[in-house]
């Protein structure tokens, strides 16, 4: 109900009239509100970049907002009237105004009462949140805590405290918990990338002990399914392929790092000595063949090898590359930004890039070449070869009296020794000087630096034996507890393969032009929790998933998204479409296709004919035939071992926003397109899952209503509704009807895919089956995680 206001002259809604009392009374905060108009409007002209900046005035500094200038002060705390900057953005005279009328962005009347509120308030300043180091902030202590009305269930554990209290300030309410069977699904999918099993959800659902949702968890942390699942998202942030990149893409072999990072992520390896084995694992004392192949990571990215191309422009472009990447993963900076002239809104200069550059400039890399023709490379037999070799070693150390047979045996060794992968890694050779490069030109050199990190974060460590100036420095500086930014880059990492989104939704950007944290108090929380805990990973993920935040309802209320539209303060559980890799993987393994093995080399499924030969190219030698696509069990692998061609990502991939990786991705775009819900329902792919799936609801029961019922369940984890049913059981029987009536349609649909039907089915059931699991692998609870 709207009451009124009336006087003589006019009549406003009171509703309004207080809405305008507690706008124009709200505390102005500047990192929130006032730091990203500045950054927006601003730092264009008057920020860090040194060549465009206008007037000699930087407002991304303290010294330069507060500065004094040909008599006025810029700004004048709590006199907006004094104040330069309230001056210039609320000038009606064009030469005075600022933007102006000529720049891009403009300010919006919102934003420049924003401006004017906060210097009226005092101007408080403070420096970019990422770039203070993490402190523990206290526990908060939420107003419905303490008056003894907390939410039921809540709180399990610090997380729901910081989350709670910000509910509060804006007048929400948690939702209430999700039921067992959705929380199982839900876990097991963030957790290991998978649906899980029906009866590991009943077993759940059954377990009313206070401790069975966090065995659950153990049971999802200590499988192999998660390596392999986390595993995909630093394949996008390593940008790994199975090809070099360019023009002709031609093949190369990097699946052994692959297989090592999947191994470190499942034997719970602390990030700190992650990170220190990726960037500088061959620097290290006495460096095992498994540490510097680690180094991998750095050598994934894309090479040329065209005739005519200049060697060392090329190889001037890896190194940036390094530099780039290890920005974006560890850092969360758009360092590439500082390659050609100073950035633009942060305090990162063109020399900070080049003395990071010359941390990387001693691999000795050529500029020009194909595949994996560039040493240093690395040969490390898988653990079948190893065990092969390690039996021939014992029939060698045992054959000593019999030189015909040694002679055979060091053959077979030799001949298997050659079959093992050479892969690429990092090395330091001769040391070479690094210079600022003009406007980034790899032939127009500038000063000489030295290696170092940027001026405006914490120094790096005392250089000393133990620590380098060198890869190894650098790792030991991102790790190092005075770094500002990486045990926050990681922890909102982790956040976002549960909730879709990180706290800071800009995973890629912490920078002003980033999005700043939704929690900053819990963003900090759990960055020095990281750090105190040993860095370890699974713990933190642990923590997340057993919170209540986590194990809320997805259900959408409409008063709380009139407040929040986005959910950015967690009034529910975000409801998100899966990851590529996710949705086929769920097909292969609801229907029982997928092959659970780990590691080794690429394989190629399924793919539309011809697609490789639509790129100049395509048909070159090493590609003589096109794509072949495998045979047999290596059609089912998980997805993460697709071969990866990076002009020409697997299609079934790409229609569902997975990146080319070409380049570092920190975070994948989010599309709802035609493409999708074809590819779904036409794919060979998800229509021989269908039929598989099909055999197995047949195989449940002898019924219709049983062998739909069993279908549902294996599909989404739960059991079906009496609606939901009752809308299947009539598809079934429409598309038995019509699969009676025209038996050869029968035929042709269980026929699709390699793996052939059993002959013991009724084919029209069979096909009825299938087009019923088929409609199953396109609800949208399928593609989803809620």
């Amino acid at each position: 109900m709207i009451m009124w206001y009336r006087d003589k002259h006019t009549h406003w809604p009171i509703a309004l009239l207080m809405f305008c009392a507690i706008a124009s009374a709200e505390d102005v905060d500047f990192q929130h509100d006032v730091r990203p108009i500045l950054s927006d409007a601003c730092y264009q002209c008057h920020g860090a970049d040194e060549a465009t900046r206008q007037a000699t005035l930087r407002l991304d500094r303290r010294e330069g907002l507060f500065a004094q200038r040909d008599g006025r002060t810029i700004v004048v705390p709590g006199q907006p009237q004094r104040s330069e900057l309230i001056r210039r953005v609320t000038s009606d005279d064009p030469d005075v105004r600022m933007p102006r009328q000529s720049a891009e962005r403009q300010l919006e009347p919102g934003e420049v009462d924003i401006l004017r509120r906060w210097v009226e308030q005092g101007a408080e300043w403070k420096e970019h949140w990422s770039f203070v180091v993490p402190k523990r902030p206290p526990l908060p202590k939420p107003r419905s805590l303490r008056e003894g009305r907390v939410p039921a269930g809540w709180p399990r554990n610090e997380i729901d405290l910081f989350v709670l209290r910000r509910l509060e300030q804006s007048k929400l309410e948690p939702s209430p918990p999700a039921d067992r069977a959705r929380l199982a699904r839900r876990v097991a999918l963030t957790l290991n990338g998978l649906p899980p099993d029906p009866e590991e959800v009943a077993r759940l659902v059954a377990d009313r002990a206070p401790d069975a949702y966090q065995r659950y968890v153990d049971r999802l942390l200590a499988s192999p399914l998660y390596g392999e699942h986390a595993a995909s998202v630093w394949l996008d942030l390593a940008r790994y392929a199975d090809t070099d990149g360019y023009q002709d893409d031609q093949p190369r072999v990097m699946w052994r790092w692959r297989d090592w990072l999947i191994d470190a992520l499942n034997s719970s390896t602390p990030f700190d000595r992650f990170t220190t084995e990726m960037l500088a694992g061959d620097l290290l004392p006495d460096a095992t063949d498994r540490q510097r192949l680690a180094t991998g990571f750095h050598r994934n990215h894309r090479t040329n090898g065209e005739n005519g191309s200049i060697a060392e422009e090329f190889r001037i472009e890896y190194v940036a590359d390094c530099v780039e990447t290890t920005s974006t993963v560890w850092l969360g900076l758009t360092l590439g930004c500082a390659r050609c002239h100073d950035h633009k809104y942060d305090p990162f200069s063109q020399r900070d890039f080049y003395r990071l550059f010359a941390f990387f400039n001693n691999t000795p890399e050529k500029g020009v070449y194909r595949g994996n023709g560039s040493p240093p490379l690395i040969k490390i037999p898988t653990r079948t070869q190893q065990r092969a070799l390690d039996e021939l070693d014992r029939q060698i150390a045992q054959t000593t009296s019999d030189p015909e047979r040694l002679n055979s045996l060091h053959e077979q060794r030799k001949e298997l020794f050659d079959r093992v992968a050479s892969t690429m890694i990092m090395d330091d050779g001769q040391p070479r000087d690094t210079f600022v490069l003009v406007r980034g030109q790899y032939n127009q050199r500038g000063e000489k630096v030295a290696a170092g990190v940027p001026g405006s974060l914490p120094d790096v460590p005392e250089v000393s034996a133990d620590v380098p100036m060198n890869r190894l420095g650098l790792a030991r500086w991102l790790v190092s507890r005075d770094n500002p930014l990486t045990a926050r880059v990681e922890v909102n990492r982790i956040w976002s393969l549960h909730f879709g989104t990180g706290l800071v939704k800009s995973a890629e950007d912490f920078g002003s032009q980033g999005e700043p944290p939704s929690h900053p108090e819990l963003l900090d929380w759990l960055a020095v929790y990281f750090m105190r805990t040993g860095w370890d990973v699974k713990r933190l993920h642990r923590l997340i998933v057993t919170s209540a935040t986590f194990r809320q309802s997805s259900v959408c209320d409409e008063s709380a998204l009139t407040v929040d539209p986005e959910n950015r303060l967690l009034w529910r559980f975000p409801r998100r479409r899966l990851k590529a890799e996710q949705i086929r993987d769920g097909a292969l393994a609801v229907s029982g296709l997928l092959v659970k093995r780990l590691g080794g080399p690429s394989v190629k499924p399924y793919q539309p004919a011809g697609l490789w030969d639509e790129i100049a190219g395509g048909s070159t030698k090493a590609y003589e035939g096109g794509y072949e696509r495998d045979r047999g069990t290596a059609l089912y692998r998980r997805s993460l071992y697709t071969f990866w061609r990076r002009t020409i990502p697997p299609p079934g991939m790409a229609t569902f926003d997975a990146p080319s990786r070409e380049t570092c991705t920190a975070r994948r775009p989010q599309t709802n397109t035609p493409l999708q819900a074809l590819a779904l329902l036409n794919d060979v792919t998800y229509l021989e899952a269908a039929r598989v799936l099909g055999e197995s609801m047949m195989a449940s029961g002898s019924t219709s209503q049983e062998r739909v019922a069993a279908g549902f369940q294996q599909a989404l984890s739960r059991r079906p509704v009496e609606e939901e049913l009752s809308v299947l059981l009539r598809a079934y029987e429409r598309f038995l009807g019509q699969f009676q009536s025209e038996p050869e349609a029968a035929a042709e649909m269980i026929g699709i895919g390699d793996r052939k039907p059993h002959e013991q089915w009724n084919g029209a059931e069979l096909a009825a089956c299938m087009s019923v699991g088929n409609v199953l692998l396109n609800l949208d609870e399928f593609v989803v995680v809620e």
